[in-house]
């Protein structure tokens, strides 16, 4: 059985300023409450290391499109099923919305319990919420760097 989810949040932030937070794989657990861990193999792989709830999980992604301030696609290589893909949408100069979209496969009886329950849901919701006070704040320095 294969789960997905689609999240959004409404930022304070220009899609500039969303897309510089996401871009950068490497800063996704300072936002994403699961993401232990990511590390660089190459441009576009990345080792992972997740903890949810019941379940530790490692695996291998791959970036497998990046369009600058437009949309940042993954998918998995090695472990667990994956796919995920963030679009970025101008609402205005100084407001963007952040699109998470994800398919997975829940393994084992907590993950299946947390697709059934839309679990997942809320945590994605509540990871955007980190992300939204991240690019927020970005976006407040920026500003404050910049004079405007």
């Amino acid at each position: 059985m294969t789960s997905s989810l689609i999240e959004a949040v409404d930022i304070e932030a220009p899609v500039s300023v969303s897309w510089a937070l996401w871009q950068d794989v490497e800063r996704w657990p300072s936002f994403l409450s699961h993401v232990q861990h990511v590390e660089r193999i190459d441009p576009t792989t990345f080792a992972w290391q997740v903890s949810l709830p019941g379940a530790d999980k490692q695996f291998v992604a791959e970036l497998t499109e990046v369009i600058a301030e437009d949309r940042i696609a993954w998918r998995t290589t090695q472990g667990v099923h994956h796919a995920g893909v963030v679009t970025f949408h101008r609402l205005g100069e100084t407001r963007s919305r952040v699109t998470l979209q994800i398919e997975y496969d829940p393994k084992g009886f907590i993950e299946h319990v947390g697709a059934l329950t839309n679990l997942d849901s809320v945590l994605a919701n509540y990871d955007l919420g980190q992300f939204q006070a991240l690019a927020e704040r970005d976006a407040v320095t920026l500003r404050s760097l910049t004079g405007e």
